[in-house]
């Protein structure tokens, strides 16, 4: 029998079984109940802004409209007491700073143990985050590597610009339409893109292109 209050869970995922399914067994948890289901951010960000404010939100990375990502920055900028656990498969330590800069309080795997799902939601609960051994061993060894001298973390570190520059990237826009889209001048995007070589450690569009996949920056 469950709690009188147990936790307000939320989740958007586009991938309409696995959310059922991992709606159904989060409501099997006794203390759990899934108050609002959703296909992207879009949908949960507008519930939220009616008032169907949940104390977890699940989100699935890669979303149309309105990604994980964009939704965990949203939830954080309006409310920041709603804790986060994200589905993603990437774990690089480029794309786990990114979303612990949006706000993330946890990862999760789409395969987990019902188990560990429910140690991860009462976890950021009760201490405010959630990382499994595997994260945990990614963040340490990011900070050993700094400390250590190399500049692996500063290199993880993306301005919102940087972000949306290599967003457009990934587009078939050219070098001019992005400068005009992102309101510069050519020349700012030129140097723009010749840091952004330099910080990421490739040689051309395509190598941005291939890091900002590989990495949850740009999602397909």
């Amino acid at each position: 029998m469950k709690e009188t209050n147990p936790l307000k869970i939320a989740m958007a995922d586009d991938h309409v079984l696995l959310r059922n399914a991992l709606a159904s067994l989060i409501d099997s948890f006794e203390d759990c109940q899934v108050i609002l289901q959703s296909g992207n951010g879009k949908e949960l960000t507008g519930q939220i802004g009616k008032g169907v404010i949940p104390d977890v939100v699940i989100l699935d990375l890669n979303m149309p409209e309105m990604d994980g990502f964009e939704t965990a920055a949203w939830l954080q900028r309006h409310y920041p007491q709603v804790a986060v656990l994200m589905l993603t498969m990437y774990d690089s330590e480029l794309s786990l700073i990114r979303l612990l800069q949006a706000g993330v309080k946890g990862f999760l795997k789409k395969d987990i143990h019902p188990a560990e799902l429910k140690f991860a939601i009462q976890s950021v609960v009760r201490n405010g985050y959630y990382y499994s051994n595997h994260t945990t061993g990614k963040l340490v060894n990011l900070i050993r590597q700094q400390s250590d001298g190399n500049n692996l973390l500063q290199r993880s570190l993306l301005s919102d610009q940087e972000v949306r520059f290599l967003k457009l990237a990934c587009s078939d826009m050219t070098y001019k339409e992005i400068a005009q889209r992102m309101g510069l001048n050519p020349r700012s995007v030129d140097s723009l893109r010749d840091q952004l070589f330099v910080k990421l450690d490739v040689k051309s569009r395509v190598g941005l292109a291939l890091l900002a996949v590989r990495h949850g920056v740009v999602t397909i």
